[in-house]
């Protein structure tokens, strides 16, 4: 990158003040935040102002004061550093997007999803899986979701299962 900067830079000197390379400063440091990174970038776009400023220079190009040419000098800086700095935040906002994109992407084939249609037993709710075998609700769910399970009572079936034991006595409707 260093050897393209001195190319344009000498470009920029043969052509004088006539012709602008400006924009051409650009590139190297957009290529180099996105491949290496805003610390290189910076690096570049410093020194990609130093060439600008010796081509200037050496090229005769005469100011009315010198702090035109540190102005100038300073404008082309800022402009190298702000591509630098924006292309390396796009390259990172990408990478960023990749990673969401692979994870989601992951995690979208770990899901199973269930039939539309589940074959039950209107007796003993056993589930008939894709291969025709007969399994229990909760072992046909934890194999397609990857739920567990835990058993408990409601309240209503703790009541009956209490009454059902004569552990508390039935209530007689009126």
């Amino acid at each position: 990158m260093g050897v393209t900067l001195l190319v344009i830079g000498f470009l920029d000197w043969i052509t004088g003040t006539e012709l602008n390379f400006f924009v051409f400063y650009f590139l190297p440091v957009a290529l180099s935040a996105w491949f290496w990174g805003l610390e290189f970038s910076v690096v570049l776009a410093v020194f990609s102002a130093l060439v600008w400023f010796g081509a200037d220079v050496l090229s005769g190009h005469l100011y009315s004061n010198n702090y035109y040419a540190v102005w100038n000098t300073i404008i082309h800086l800022v402009s190298f550093l702000s591509i630098g700095f924006f292309v390396s935040k796009m390259r990172y906002a990408l990478d960023g997007e990749q990673k969401n994109s692979e994870a989601l992407g992951q995690a979208l084939s770990e899901v199973k999803v269930l039939e539309a249609f589940l074959p039950i037993c209107s007796q003993c709710k056993k589930i008939r899986n894709q291969q025709g075998v007969w399994q229990q609700f909760e072992v046909h769910i934890g194999q397609q979701t990857g739920t567990q399970f835990s058993h408990s009572y409601c309240p209503d079936c703790a009541k009956k299962m209490l009454e059902d034991a004569s552990l508390i006595g039935k209530k007689t409707e009126p």
